[in-house]
This record gives structure tokens, sequence and C-alpha cells, in this order.
């Protein structure tokens, strides 16, 4: 009997290629448990698994797989949910105790939304439907063992690290940038440190300026894929076939200018982490592709008719929208949605966080100041400049804040005490009431003209891209006609000012 009908499901019609493919002598060093009550089904996953060269035990009991892990840990677990007395969620929680960095596998006979989602959320690796093909068991395993492999790269990298650097510390050059003492902000980053260490994927939400792509940054430098690549996708800069095509990569001549071959960023960030920004403006007929990468790593390129490659990725996504309400709009699938969404993190704006202002404005201030004016003293601010900036709105929350410090070093003198009019705060630019003569009431005019006409050109920029994106109603290539500019220059111009296009339409509806 061929191993595919022992697991209940015929072979799949074709067998997608494997760029995972290890070393004999690497694949035997990688040690599999099997553990399900159903004799058949543990059996011939054993059978298939070491006749690919893996080192596999397996296991009846929930109770025998517990001493088991007790006595010897593994890299990757394949465990069944149900089973009597001890469960599957059992045996998860045990391995991860027993190897933080194990790799477990749940089957399930009975799959749901929520009974995989707690899965994941405890820290399994992925789920798998019974019944399942021999194929899609060989591709799972072959991503979990690529995981596993890619974790001990980065352990020997953290390890000649760690003896690079005193007392054994490792340095977080990304981590400087994540500051905060507020509560809210320090649960954040909590939570980062707790799910670094899985593969689990994670959903960001947050406003615009508030550090999305930094904590994403932040999950991926402190996971197992550390030592690969970190891919960021913005998913909004781009009209949907070129992002199909930079996602997934095309085949030669699979539309006009094709030439040649192309590789996707899925296939450059194999081994390592995946970051979607702006999920909710991805078009749906990407999202359906991207779901299959998701369930089971296989990519299939624009343009061709065949399965190119397997990858082992792990995801990130983040948007400034409400997702729950993009998935009731039909503007993002709710299975995706539910895939990405294992882990929530939720960034609160800097107004929320007073008390990490000052602290974030004086890191700024020594970073700008070193980075333009060298050795020469530091300016500081005077206790007014610092209750400025604490009672600032900060629409554009901490990009807005960089842009402020970074902007006054580039004018202050030496030595200077930094107060609130040295601060070129701005506070909605897109209804300036004029005070007479042409220019905003209440413009400062301290500084030279060069200073001067600076504030005016980035209050006129601010008050520009705000009025042509609510013209747009939010639309940004609509936007990107009025301004006669690309869409990348509009959003390149949107990030400088810290705006955010839904909270400019919000404020235009209040």
């Amino acid at each position: 009997m061929a191993v595919s009908e022992r697991l209940n499901l015929p072979e799949r019609p074709e067998s997608p290629p494997s760029n995972l493919s290890l070393d004999p002598k690497v694949r035997a060093s990688i040690e599999i448990l099997v553990v399900d009550d159903e004799h058949t089904l543990r059996e011939s996953c054993a059978t298939l698994l070491t006749s690919n060269g893996y080192s596999v035990e397996v296991c009846g009991r929930g109770e025998d797989a517990l001493e088991m892990l007790r006595r010897r840990p593994f890299d990757i677990i394949l465990a069944d949910v149900f089973m009597p007395g001890t469960t599957g969620l059992d045996i998860l929680a045990a391995a991860l105790e027993a190897k933080p960095d194990a790799i477990v596998i749940m089957m399930t006979g009975n799959p749901s939304v929520e009974s995989s989602v707690e899965a994941l959320r405890a820290g399994a690796w992925d789920y798998v439907p019974k019944p399942f093909s021999a194929t899609h068991l060989q591709i799972m395993i072959g991503r979990a063992a690529h995981t596993v492999v890619v974790g001990r790269e980065s352990d020997k990298k953290t390890q000649r690290e760690a003896r690079k650097t005193p007392n054994g510390a490792v340095s977080h050059s990304r981590q400087s940038v994540l500051l905060g003492v507020s509560p809210a902000f320090s649960r954040v980053i909590s939570l980062v440190h707790q799910v670094s260490k899985t593969d689990a994927s994670v959903f960001i939400t947050g406003e615009s300026g508030t550090g999305k792509e930094m904590i994403a940054q932040l999950i991926h430098h402190e996971s197992r894929r550390a030592s690969r690549e970190l891919v960021a996708v913005n998913c909004a800069a781009l009209p949907e076939t070129l992002l199909e095509s930079e996602m997934f990569g095309h085949v030669e001549g699979a539309f006009t200018g094709a030439v040649r071959e192309k590789t996707g960023l899925l296939e450059v960030a194999n081994g390592g982490t995946l970051f979607l920004d702006e999920l909710t403006e991805m078009p749906m007929s990407i999202q359906a592709k991207l779901l299959r990468v998701l369930q089971d790593g296989v990519l299939r390129k624009l343009g061709s008719t065949k399965t190119d490659s397997v990858v082992n990725v792990r995801f990130i996504a983040a948007t400034n929208m409400d997702a729950a309400e993009a998935v009731e709009q039909g503007k993002l699938r709710k299975d995706l949605f539910y895939r990405l969404r294992v882990v929530p993190i939720h960034i609160p704006p800097l107004r929320e966080r007073p008390e990490d202002i000052p602290v974030l404005a004086e890191h700024f201030l020594r970073t700008f100041w070193q980075q333009h004016r060298g050795e020469q003293p530091s300016p500081s601010f005077t206790r007014e400049a610092l209750e400025s900036l604490v009672d600032n709105p900060w629409q554009g929350n901490v990009r807005e804040l960089r842009n402020i410090i970074e902007h006054a070093v580039v004018l202050l003198r030496p030595g200077a005490e930094i107060a609130p009019d040295d601060l070129p705060f701005i506070d909605d630019a897109s209804s300036p009431s004029s005070g007479g003569d042409g220019f905003p009431e209440g413009f400062s005019f301290n500084g030279d003209y060069h200073e001067a006409r600076e504030r005016v050109l980035a209050a006129f920029e601010r008050g520009y891209l705000a009025r042509i994106v609510r013209r747009a109603k939010g639309n940004m290539s609509d936007a990107a006609r009025i301004a006669g500019v690309d869409r990348t220059t509009l959003y390149r111009l949107m990030q400088k000012h810290g705006l955010d296009r839904q909270d400019l339409l919000a404020r235009s509806e209040d």
C-alpha cells in the first residue's frame, strides 16, 4: 500500500520542486517525534519521514510522549490535537518547556479557526488538517527542518557576537529607536520579546508614524531567523500587476516587458521574514495567491503554469486601518486575516503615552546632533520646550517628532538652550488662519531668512498634501495625478511630513 493511501488522501497531481533541500548529514541530525493515537497514521508518517532521511520516533499515547520529552528534546514534534487523556496542547506546552525553539506542528481531524488560532498562539509552528497527502507532509516537514537549520545558524551568529561584546552582551542596533517608559509601550515591547522566539504570524496595528516597521524589525532581529533577510513590501505603493510580480516573481514573457525570469521577494525572504506593510491595500487576487504560500509554502510565479518553488517564510503584517472593518467591507480576506493575526500587536499613538515624548526627544536630539554637528557642544531642552512637546497632538506620531527634532538640530547653535519657538510645530497646515500678511497666524519670525523659508515651505507642503488627498477622497493614484507626481513621490512626501491618509480623511469629517 502506498504511503499516500495510508495517509487517506491521494498524492497531489504535481510534486512541487523544493529549494529547501538539506545535506543528508544535516537531515539525519534533525530529530522528529510523531504522536498520534491512530496507529496507521503515525506509522505511515514515520515511514515516509524516515525514508526522507530524518531521525524519527513515534508514540501512541500523550502520557508517553510527555515522558519522552522529559528525557530527550526533539527538534520537530508532529502531534494530534485531540487524544484521550493528555492532549496535543499538553504536548505542545511540554515540548516548548523542554526546548523553547522546538517546532511543534498540530494535526487535527476537526479543524476550526478557533482551535487553530489557539494552538498557534500557544506556540505551535503550524497546523495541518487531516487527512493530508504525503506531499503535503513532506513540504511541511521540509520547511520546518529548514527553519531548524536557520535557527542553528542564528544561534552560532549570536554566540559569535556575544564573544565580541563586553560581558557577553549582544547589541541590538534597532532597539535604540524603540524607546519608551509608559506602561502601554512597555506592554508592547514585552509582547514583542515573547513572540520573537516563535514563528507565529504577527499582525501590527497603529496609526501612521507609530513605528510599526521598527517593531517588525525588532521581532525579526530577536528571532531564530535573524541571520536571514527581513524583506519589507509596501502593499499600497505599487499597482496590482507590479506588486504581484515583485512578490511572486515572474517567468519570461509573463507580460509585455518581461524579457527574463524574475525572482520575487517571497523567494528573497526564504528562511527569513516578510513584512507586509499596509496589508489592507493588497488587491484581493493577490491575497488569494498569498494565502496558499501561507498555508503550505508553495509558490507560483506570475505567468507560470506550474509550482516553481517552496519557501519557508515568517510573516508580519501591518496596517493603520481597522482590519476587522476591512474584512467586513470585502477588502481583506477573512481566512488570510486569521492566518496572519495569530498574535495581534497594537501600538498606541504618541499622544496616549506622553511619558515617552521627553525620552524620545532627548534620544533624537543626541542622535541627530552627532550625525549633523559632530563633536560640537550639544544644545539642551528648556523646561518650556519639553512641556510644549508633551502638549503637542502629534498627528504624525513618532515620525513627526523625529522630523521636528532633526529640523531644529540643523538650525540650532552649539550649546544653545532649546525654546518652544525653536521647534517648528505645525498645527494643521491644511487650514491655516492668515495673520493678514499672507503668513499663518502665530507664525514665528525667529531665526534667519533661510530658517523662516524652510518653515514656510514645510507648512505649504503639508497643507497642499492634505488638501489633495482629501480632494481625491483618499485615492492615492488620483491624488498623485492632481499633484502631477508619481505615487512613490507622493508617499515619500506624506511620510516626510508625518501625514496619514486615513487620519486626514477622518479629520475632514469632524
